[in-house]
């Protein structure tokens, strides 16, 4: 019998390096996902971001409870066109993978990792999205800095990730519990027993081609867990 194609959820974390989803990583991914001929679907917490940054000048323009700050869910639609849903909507039973693309957003609105580190808290519905999908056995993948995410609700599980070769994010992501491995800017880390795929992309990248390649590999590999 036919394999059916492997939809994929994406999940953002706003719109911008600095204090959300990174955007080349977030395009790149869905046009790594396009081209194997797979579908996605974009996902976001519906929940304000910790900051707001002028990514022009660089300093914060706004922080949680400004009237001015902005909202994950409205931010994250402007990458995909307004093509987005509320992360409350996810269901896993409804995909076969699941992805996070990286950006500061994965540190500070998905989690609160850039503040507490290997203590950090995780947004409800991020939990529950990854519970969930961990559960029922979807491959996760995540990129950049997002993996500290997976390292926190999953690290009990001993799960192995990357996020490049940064001794100071693999000394609190080995404090979760989870196994962290170096990897250089295009390499992959692939966690068969846990389903688990993460590559460095700009934790290390210094091109756009460099993210592009490591993308595409982290969704070429996710397809292997799939068999696909």
């Amino acid at each position: 019998m036919e394999m059916k194609t492997p939809r994929f959820a994406v999940v953002l974390s706003g719109c911008g390096v600095f204090d959300g989803s990174e955007i080349h990583e977030a395009v790149l991914t869905m046009l790594a996902i396009e081209r194997t001929g797979c579908e996605y679907q974009c996902f976001a917490p519906n929940t304000w971001q910790a900051r707001t940054i002028d990514h022009f000048t660089g300093s914060a323009v706004a922080i949680a409870g400004d009237e001015d700050n902005r909202n994950v869910l409205a931010e994250s639609a402007r990458i995909c066109r307004g093509n987005i849903k509320d992360l409350a909507e996810f269901r896993a039973q409804d995909f076969e993978g699941i992805v996070f693309p990286g950006g500061f957003g994965a540190a500070l609105n998905l989690s609160d990792f850039a503040v507490k580190g290997a203590e950090c808290e995780i947004n409800q519905e991020v939990r529950r999205a990854l519970e969930e999908s961990y559960r029922q056995g979807l491959v996760i993948g995540a990129m950049c800095i997002a993996p500290v995410v997976l390292a926190r609700v999953l690290g009990k599980e001993h799960i192995k990730i990357t996020v490049g070769n940064d001794k100071n994010v693999a000394a609190g992501i080995a404090k979760t519990g989870a196994e962290h491995e170096n990897k250089g800017v295009t390499e992959v880390c692939v966690d068969e027993e846990h389903k688990i795929v993460t590559t460095p992309c700009y934790m290390l990248a210094k091109s756009m081609k460099e993210v592009a390649d490591g993308t595409a590999n982290l969704i070429d590999e996710m397809l292997e867990l799939m068999d696909y």
